[in-house]
């Protein structure tokens, strides 16, 4: 099994395409379908249904996706490793980020890495908590701040935050920090949620269900950014951690107020493999990442978050 069968493998499978595929890899397009036709009589299934309108994994071919990534992910690590051997910190981290947290987060960390650890390479994954959980399990990920994270043989954690949920609604509605809104008071109003199984969906459910309360639910969405624009093009009301919106409430195009009867939080962890040793590179980034996240709680930065490490 080739490297460039892996590499080809992959990049189809991201972009649907073998024209779109050779583009990024800078190959004639015979070079890849090649690549693709010798590693599947190596592992001897076929990994795409050709379409006609692209390529798309058969199920041998999403057993494989994860194997692949797992491994160039490996020697991606090693190469930044042993290129580092000379002295200093170094190898590729790569960190799991949720989508309410990444833009408060990646910069000021990709600072202070350069500036503290000019030998790490970091690599920013960007997902729900359930992604990013397997991602942690599978060897994908190095760290992730995970929120609500139930006890797990496979992972260890550590809580950092604990935040409130806010309802969020277009400026028009007026909310205010200092006047609280009940859960009640949503019945008969449209809202736009998260999909389940999503961590903010399940408090919701949970809480609607001690209240004995059934919300009117007009749009579903794993996507952060669509539960934005759908708030801000007055398509309904959501439940959201301030930090999740932190630019729109500030600039006043949302408007937000805490949860209230009963109110809500989440509590926002570090999470990290429990039977995968990580190196020293690994541990340096996750201080790096634990700071930055204390910071941007203590300057104001993470709306209403309050840090609960010692």
């Amino acid at each position: 099994m080739d490297l460039k069968h892996l590499r080809a493998f992959l990049t189809v499978a991201e972009t649907g395409s073998v024209t779109r595929a050779s583009e990024v890899l800078h190959l004639v397009q015979p070079a890849v379908s090649r690549q693709l036709r010798l590693l599947e009589e190596d592992v001897g299934a076929a990994l795409f249904d050709r379409e006609r309108h692209g390529m798309a994994l058969t199920e041998a071919g999403h057993v494989l996706v994860g194997y692949a990534r797992r491994a160039l992910l490996e020697l991606d690590r090693a190469r930044v490793e042993i290129a580092g051997t000379g002295g200093g910190v170094s190898g590729l981290v790569t960190l799991g980020l949720l989508p309410s947290t990444i833009d408060t987060l990646s910069g000021p960390l990709v600072t202070a890495l350069a500036r503290e650890y000019p030998g790490i390479r970091i690599q920013i994954a960007m997902g729900y908590a359930g992604t990013l959980m397997r991602w942690l399990v599978s060897g994908e990920v190095d760290a992730a701040l995970l929120y609500g994270a139930e006890r797990s043989s496979e992972v260890q954690v550590m809580p950092l935050i604990e935040e409130p949920l806010w309802v969020v609604g277009p400026r028009k509605e007026g909310f205010r920090r200092d006047k609280p809104i009940s859960l009640a008071s949503l019945v008969g109003r449209k809202l736009v949620l998260p999909s389940a199984p999503h961590g903010i969906r399940t408090l919701v459910e949970h809480a609607c269900a001690v209240s004995n309360v059934t919300l009117d639910i007009s749009a579903e969405t794993n996507a952060l950014s669509v539960q934005r624009s759908l708030v801000l093009g007055g398509h309904g009301l959501t439940i959201l951690p301030p930090i999740a919106v932190a630019e729109d409430l500030q600039s006043g195009k949302l408007s937000g107020a805490p949860l209230a009867d009963p109110p809500v939080a989440r509590t926002i962890v570090l999470a990290l493999p429990a039977h995968r040793p990580s190196g020293r590179h690994v541990r340096c980034a996750v201080e790096l990442l634990v700071a930055q996240a204390r910071a941007a709680v203590e300057s104001g930065a993470w709306l209403e978050g309050r840090w609960l490490a010692d």
